[in-house]
C-alpha cells in the first residue's frame, strides 16, 4: 500500500490498497488539484482540531473561566471552529520513504481556545499494510484538545458507488446520546436491542436508513470503544467490503469512534473524474467524546502545561 499526504490540513489525499487479487485502488475521497482540496469539502481526510467534533453551545468552562468559541454548526462549535486545523498549512518536520511528521503551533486565543498549543501529527505506512497516525501535543496554558483524522473511505475505491454493501462491526456496548443538533446530551446509553448495535458485522444497507440515524440520512454518532484500560491501543472495529475483499480494522488509544456515512456530501466530481454523492463513503474518526469539555463524567480532554497529549489511530488493511 502507499499513501500521499498533503500539509494543508495534515491530510491524506491518496491511499492505495490492494484487493484480494492484488489489484490496487485508491480508497479515500479527494480531489485532483490543490485548489479543489483547499476550497471543496475541506474536512476530507484532514486532521481536525483543536477540538474535533462538537462542543455544546460553543463554550466551555475550564478552571472557573468560561471560553466562548465560534458557532459553525447550529448552536455548537464543530471541528475547531471556522478555521480549524483542517484549514491550516502545517510545517513538514521530517519526511522519509514511509513516514512524514507535520507540525502546527496554534496560538493562544485562536478560535477562542486558551494556550499556545504545539501539535505534531506523524503518518507512517508500515510493512503490515497499516496507516499509523500519531498525535502529540503540548501547551503552555491549560486548554482542551481532541484530534481526529476525518478520512472518507470507500473500500471499493473512491467514487465507486455507495457504501451500502460494506459491513460494519464495532467493539462498543455503549454510545453517547445526541440532541437534535447532533451534539451529546451527556447521557451514555446501551446499544443492546437498538439499531446502534453493531457488535456483530452488519450490512450497512440494512441499517443506514433507520430513522434513528440523522433523520434517515445515515450514521453520525459516537460509540464508546470497549477496552480493558484507558490509553492502551484497542480495536474499535472494522469495515469490510466483500467484492474486493478489502477489510479495514481501526485501532486506537482514544475512547470513542465517530462513524459518519457521508450524509451531507453534495453531488460533485472528485479525483479521477469520479462522482461523489451522499453515502458514498464512511468515516471512522477515533476521538475523545464529543462535547467532553462540557461534561465532567466524560473522559477528560484537558491538557495542562507539563503534560503531553499522546494518542494513536491505526487503519490496518487486509483481505478476506
Amino acid at each position: 500500500m502507499s499513501a500521499e499526504i498533503c500539509n494543508y490540513g495534515a491530510r491524506v489525499t491518496k491511499l492505495n490498497v490492494p484487493d484480494r487479487n492484488g489489484e490496487m485502488a485508491d480508497v479515500v475521497l479527494s480531489f485532483d488539484t490543490l485548489e479543489e482540496v483547499t476550497t471543496r469539502e475541506t474536512y476530507f481526510n484532514a486532521t481536525c482540531g483543536r477540538f474535533a467534533n462538537r462542543i455544546r453551545h460553543a463554550k466551555f468552562i475550564l478552571d472557573g473561566k468560561e471560553y466562548q468559541l465560534a458557532t459553525n454548526n447550529g448552536p455548537n462549535s464543530l471541528h475547531g471552529g471556522v478555521e480549524g486545523f483542517n484549514m491550516k498549512t502545517w510545517t513538514v518536520k521530517s519526511v522519509s520513504d514511509n513516514k512524514i511528521e507535520l507540525n502546527y503551533l496554534s496560538p493562544d486565543g485562536e478560535e477562542g481556545y486558551p494556550g499556545n498549543l504545539d501539535v505534531t501529527v506523524t503518518y507512517e505506512v508500515s510493512e503490515d499494510n497499516e496507516l499509523k497516525i500519531h498525535y502529540e501535543g503540548t501547551t503552555d496554558k491549560a486548554t482542551v484538545i481532541g484530534l481526529t483524522n476525518h478520512s472518507f473511505f470507500n473500500l471499493k475505491g473512491a467514487g465507486e458507488g455507495l457504501i451500502h454493501d460494506h459491513f460494519l462491526q464495532l467493539n462498543a456496548d455503549f454510545r453517547t446520546a445526541l440532541d437534535e443538533f447532533t451534539c451529546p446530551t451527556g447521557e451514555v446509553l446501551k446499544v443492546n436491542n437498538t439499531p446502534y448495535d453493531f457488535r456483530n458485522p452488519t450490512l450497512l444497507a440494512h441499517r443506514i436508513h433507520d430513522p434513528v440515524f440523522a433523520s434517515n440520512h445515515g450514521l453520525d454518532d459516537n460509540w464508546v470503544i470497549r477496552r480493558e484500560q484507558p490509553g492502551v491501543l484497542a480495536s474499535a472495529g472494522y469495515v469490510y467490503e466483500p467484492i474486493s475483499g478489502r477489510k479495514m480494522e481501526v485501532l486506537t488509544t482514544q475512547p470513542g469512534v465517530q462513524v459518519y456515512t457521508a450524509n451531507w456530501i453534495e453531488n460533485q466530481i472528485g479525483k479521477y473524474g469520479k462522482e461523489y454523492t451522499e453515502q458514498c463513503a464512511i468515516c471512522l474518526e477515533t476521538q475523545g467524546f464529543p462535547a467532553s469539555p462540557n461534561f465532567p463524567h466524560f473522559p477528560s480532554s484537558v491538557l495542562r502545561p507539563g503534560e503531553k497529549y499522546d494518542e494513536w489511530c491505526i487503519y490496518k488493511f487486509s483481505v478476506e
